[in-house]
C-alpha cells in the first residue's frame, strides 16, 4: 500500500471518529436537558383583549396555578407576586374551581402590609377551560368606608336626638306632678325650653350638613366683604359671650374680600366663635383674626380657654366627636359644629387648621380664596366634592395668641 492510500485511509478514519464525537455529545446535552416541555397554554385572543380593557382586576391561571395574564390593577391590589397569586385564600378558591368546575363568589381581606389598612374585595372566580381559570376582583373598601359612616351617623343621630326627646318626656311628666307647685312648674319649663333649644340646634345642623355633603353645596359664587362675615359671626355668639363676660373682638386685616358663599362662609366661621366662647373661661377673650396671604384670605379664631390635648386634634372634625363628652351637656354642644366649618372650608377649595394647647387655648384658621373688588361668577378652585383637608399646626402659636392676651 502507497503512501497515498495510508494517508486517505487515515483521513476517513478521523472523520468517522469526529462524526462519532459529535454524535455522543448531543446524545448527552438532550439526556441532560430532559424532555422537551409540553407547550404552555395560553390565553386565547379574544380573552387577552376583553381582559385589557376590564377595570377590574383580572388574572388568569393555568393548571400549575401559575399567572399567565393580569391586569393593570391586579398588580396594584397586590393580587399578583412573580409568577404566582399574592392571596392564599384567592389560590385555594382557583384550585377549588379548576377541580369541579363550578364558578364561585366570595369576599376577601387583602393585607396591605404598613402602607394602610387592608383591603376588602368580591372575587368571582369561572373555569375558562379545563386549564385555565380566570379570577375577577373588584375593590370595594371605599364602598365598605361609607357604608361603615352611614351605620354611625345613623347611630349618633339617634342617640343624640333621644336625650333631649326622653329628656323633654321626664320633665312634661315633672310638670304634671308638679301642678299645684308654679315655682316647680317654671323651673321644669326653663328646664323643657333648654332642650327644645338643643333639639332643636342639632336637628338644624345635621339639616346643614346634609346641605354641605350634597353635589351643588356651594352654588353660585361671589365676591363679599369679610368684614361683614365676622361682624355675622360675632353677633351670633354676642349673648353667650355677656353671660360669660368674654370680650370678642374683631383684629388683623379690614376691607378684604373673599370668593364663595357668604352665607356658609358665616356659618363656619360662626361654629368657630360659638366652640371658642363656650370653651373658654368666663372674663377672658377671644380674638377674631383675619389677614391676606398671597391669594387667599385666613380667618383665625382665638381663644384663651381649655385647649385641646395633642393625642384628640385629629378627631375634632369627626361628626358627633366631643374631647369631653361630659362638658357639652353645660356648654350645649352637639359634635357636628366643626365637622360643618371642614365641609365648608371644603366646598370652598380651602382648608381649615387648628393650633392648640392645654391650658392655654386653641387657634382655629379657616383659610378661603381671596375675592376680588368686583363680583365674580368664577368658581373656587375647589367644587364640593373635593376631598376635605385639614391641617395641624402644634409647632408653633400663631401671633393672635398673644394679642388675645389682656
Amino acid at each position: 500500500m502507497d503512501t497515498w492510500t495510508q494517508a486517505l485511509l487515515f483521513a476517513l478514519l478521523g472523520a468517522v471518529l469526529g462524526a462519532g464525537v459529535v454524535l455522543a455529545w448531543r446524545v448527552s446535552e438532550h439526556q441532560m436537558r430532559g424532555p422537551a416541555a409540553a407547550p404552555e397554554p395560553s390565553v386565547p385572543e379574544g380573552i387577552a383583549t376583553v381582559l385589557s380593557v376590564l377595570r377590574s382586576s383580572a388574572v388568569v391561571v393555568d393548571a400549575d396555578d401559575r399567572v399567565l395574564k393580569a391586569s393593570a390593577p391586579a398588580y396594584s391590589l397586590g393580587l399578583v407576586r412573580g409568577t404566582g397569586l399574592g392571596s392564599t385564600e384567592l389560590a385555594d378558591l382557583v384550585r377549588q374551581v379548576r377541580r369541579d368546575g363550578q364558578i364561585r363568589e366570595t369576599e376577601l381581606t387583602l393585607p396591605r402590609g404598613r402602607s394602610g389598612p387592608p383591603l376588602h374585595v368580591t372575587a368571582r372566580i369561572a373555569p375558562l377551560s379545563s386549564r385555565l381559570v380566570l379570577a375577577l376582583v373588584e375593590d370595594r373598601t371605599h364602598e365598605r368606608r361609607v357604608e361603615a359612616i352611614r351605620r354611625d351617623f345613623v347611630a349618633n343621630v339617634s342617640h343624640e336626638l333621644k336625650t333631649p326627646v326622653g329628656a323633654l318626656n321626664l320633665l312634661a311628666e315633672a310638670v304634671q306632678d308638679a301642678a299645684e307647685d308654679p315655682e316647680a312648674v317654671l323651673r321644669f319649663a326653663g328646664r323643657m325650653q333648654t332642650e327644645s333649644a338643643r333639639l332643636t340646634r342639632l336637628v338644624q345642623q345635621i339639616i346643614e350638613l346634609s346641605r354641605l355633603q350634597g353635589d351643588d353645596a356651594l352654588g353660585t359664587p361671589e365676591t363679599f366683604d369679610v368684614d361683614q362675615v365676622v361682624a355675622r359671626a360675632i353677633d351670633q355668639s354676642s349673648i353667650d359671650a355677656q353671660a360669660k363676660q368674654i370680650e370678642v373682638v374683631h383684629n388683623g386685616e379690614r376691607g378684604l374680600k373673599l370668593l364663595g358663599n357668604p352665607d356658609e362662609v358665616a356659618l363656619a366661621l360662626g361654629n368657630l366663635v360659638s366652640n371658642a366662647v363656650a370653651y373658654s373661661n368666663d372674663k377672658s377673650r377671644v380674638v377674631v383674626g383675619a389677614k391676606s396671604v398671597e391669594d387667599r384670605v385666613e380667618l383665625s379664631v382665638t381663644d384663651q380657654g381649655i385647649g385641646i390635648p395633642p393625642t384628640e386634634i385629629d378627631r375634632i372634625f369627626e361628626r358627633f366627636y366631643r374631647v369631653d363628652p361630659a362638658r357639652h351637656r353645660s356648654t350645649g354642644g352637639t359634635g357636628l359644629g366643626l365637622s360643618i366649618v371642614k365641609h365648608v372650608a371644603a366646598s370652598h377649595g380651602g382648608e381649615v387648621g387648628v393650633w392648640s394647647v392645654e391650658g392655654q387655648g386653641s387657634t382655629f384658621t379657616l383659610s378661603l380664596p381671596q375675592g376680588t373688588t368686583s363680583t365674580s361668577g368664577s368658581a373656587p378652585p375647589a367644587t364640593a366634592g373635593a376631598p376635605t383637608s385639614s391641617t395641624t399646626r402644634a409647632d408653633r402659636a400663631p401671633t393672635s395668641i398673644q394679642e388675645a392676651r389682656p
